[in-house]
């Protein structure tokens, strides 16, 4: 009896102990959302779980799970590039339309006064001399720009390169905002053939000149989207190379436009031969090309851009995980743990899911191979799972991204940001002054004593080895000390011809320089449409290479005036031109194997 009393209250004695506390949940999490997310018998270890999201930017997810530069970016690559031929033939037709044929004397008496040995019909009377192959094989022909209308030749190209200038601003414009790349590169064909096709059709000078502003207008769009297109979706390491690539086709597109105009010798004719490949273009080539992801990114299309990035992993023979989400920079730049949500063990389970404060919903977790389907919350889907029931797993593609509100920009905010301000500056600076340079030496440069139509061929072709060698050191050297070499090699040799005499053995040097001097700066040319794009976020890359290119056609206006100063004064400006570029380059930070920034908040982060 004693026993079982002492028994008693030792047991009485041990209920009145106080209880230890039970363990908090974790800071913020609703225990209600937390238990809506458990199914009956949550307890078992056993059920699959849903790994933490991982959020990543375009550069990380490329080189980790799509590829830099594999299949798809290749085809991507070459079809898309194929613009810059028919941006070749737009551009460079008025070489063969606007050229001055060669003239004759009249045999008998109606060519009395008429010396076939004068270097110009200027002095000889009407009537007394023709035209080889008709008035009507070029528009100098045609409308007699010759003598004292010769400066109309001159005129309407330089209209030409003043509507590529307002062009590349606008088109600039619409390629980041609601129009898109594709969208903008498909307006320009489109545009290109119908205003080609309608200069063929120009009664006169004037209205001729109206329709080449209209096509340069339209050109100026061709070039950025073509860049934006084929070298977005490359990933850091090979955007180098692939960038220097796409101007192998634009000297080609020359070399073509060549064969043509041997073809086609009649004006008209060359014009509509030449603008018809455009719309050719639009129907059998553009169905085939995908629209930049860096594009449906900053635009709030998550949806798209994911859909698009697993194309491009499946394509490459590699494997986009479905916990993988792409976002901004300046989205990832605040985010811990390297982009990884956290995670929280629920009843000592082996089971995780995302905390699900701040709006983010947890992963859903399978009872019994049935998935209970997760919320989607601010466009945070939560991550596939492996269904033990079916053995089948949820894709990328299955998976439904809420999308966001579009980010944009505009040239003001590019002039805003401290961040690229100064590089809006320097970049503006160099194209003006590189496009000096490239276009009055390839003015400038000694005639090679053929005709017409293997003169142009053999100069567009002469210009692959300086885009090779620029491209396979590119990656070797970084953009701003190749930018800053390729720009005094080129200073340096029209320096060296500023000094050459135009007689005897000097003169063969002076060419040489010349033919130097324009090797450096194609290279220097093509190289800068690369870096001033790794310069500038995704928001604002167009409109800036859009102001880029503007100030690069300004320099292509004032060539041919530089040109006409004759004497040792066009390579002594473009010795000039050339060094000071190289001094500018040398305050631009170095983008090799750096990220492609999507905002300018996102830039300014990493500088910071």
């Amino acid at each position: 009896m004693a026993a079982t009393t002492s028994s008693v209250s030792n047991n009485q004695a041990h209920d009145n102990k106080p209880l230890p506390p039970l363990p908090s949940p974790p800071e913020n999490v609703c225990i209600d959302d937390v238990a809506a997310t458990l199914p009956s018998g949550s307890g078992d270890k056993d059920h699959g779980h849903s790994p933490p999201q991982e959020k990543m930017c375009m550069d990380d997810m490329l080189q980790k799970y799509c590829g830099e530069f594999g299949r798809w970016q290749l085809r991507q690559f070459i079809l898309v590039s194929l613009a810059c031929i028919l941006e070749a033939f737009h551009s460079m037709v008025m070489i063969f339309a606007d050229h001055e044929p060669t003239w004759r004397c009249l045999s008998g008496s109606a060519g009395s006064g008429c010396s076939a040995t004068a270097t110009s019909v200027c002095h000889h009377k009407p009537g007394s001399w023709e035209w080889v192959g008709g008035r009507n094989r070029s528009t100098v022909s045609e409308w007699g720009l010759i003598c004292g209308g010769k400066f109309k030749v001159g005129l309407v190209q330089a209209l030409f390169f003043l509507g590529c200038t307002i062009g590349a601003g606008i088109f600039g414009h619409l390629s980041d905002s609601f129009l898109g790349r594709k969208g903008s590169l498909t307006l320009t064909c489109v545009l290109n053939t119908i205003f080609g096709c309608l200069t063929a059709l120009s009664p006169n000078y004037w209205v001729y000149a109206v329709f080449r502003i209209l096509t340069g207008f339209t050109i100026g769009g061709v070039g950025i989207n073509v860049f934006a297109l084929a070298n977005e979706p490359v990933g850091p390491s090979k955007r180098g190379v692939a960038g220097m690539s796409t101007f192998y086709f634009f000297p080609s597109g020359v070399a073509i436009l060549s064969g043509i105009a041997y073809f086609f010798q009649k004006w008209r004719h060359l014009y509509i031969a030449s603008s018809i490949p455009s719309i050719l273009f639009v129907f059998f080539v553009i169905p085939f090309i995908s629209e930049s992801p860096r594009w449906y990114l900053v635009r709030g299309k998550i949806n798209e851009a994911m859909k698009l990035m697993s194309t491009i992993a499946s394509t490459n023979g590699k494997h986009l995980p479905s916990n993988v989400i792409l976002v901004l920079d300046q989205v990832l730049s605040s985010i811990p743990n390297d982009g990884k949500e956290e995670s929280f063990t629920v009843n000592d389970s082996k089971e995780t899911s995302p905390k699900p404060n701040e709006g983010k919903e947890a992963s859903p977790i399978q009872n019994y191979g049935k998935e209970i389907p997760p919320k989607i919350n601010d466009g945070k889907d939560a991550t596939s799972i492996t269904n033990e029931a079916t053995g089948t797993e949820e894709t990328v593609k299955n998976k439904i991204f809420e999308n966001k509100d579009a980010i944009s920009a505009s040239i003001l905010d590019v002039i805003r940001s401290p961040a690229t301000r100064i590089r809006l500056f320097l970049a503006v600076d160099l194209s003006f002054l590189v496009s000096l340079v490239y276009y009055g030496l390839s003015l400038n440069v000694v005639n090679l004593g053929v005709n017409l139509y293997m003169n142009v061929a053999l100069n567009s072709l002469s210009e692959l080895p300086a885009f090779m060698i620029t491209a396979l050191l590119s990656d070797r050297f970084g953009r701003k000390r190749l930018t800053l070499g390729t720009m005094w090699f080129s200073g340096l040799f029209c320096l060296i011809g500023s000094f050459m005499k135009k007689v005897g053995v000097w003169k063969i040097v002076r060419m040489i320089c010349g033919i130097l001097g324009i090797f450096g700066m194609a290279g220097t040319y093509n190289l800068l449409f690369i870096y001033i794009a790794e310069l500038f976020p995704t928001v604002v890359r167009s409109v800036s290479l859009g102001c880029s290119t503007q100030a690069s056609q300004m320099g292509a206006i004032l060539a041919p005036f530089v040109v006409v100063l004759g004497g040792w004064l066009p390579f002594g400006v473009f010795a000039a031109c050339a060094i000071f570029g190289g001094v500018f380059a040398i305050f631009l930070p170095e983008t090799m194997n750096k990220p492609l920034y999507d905002t300018i908040a996102g830039l300014e982060a990493a500088i910071a």
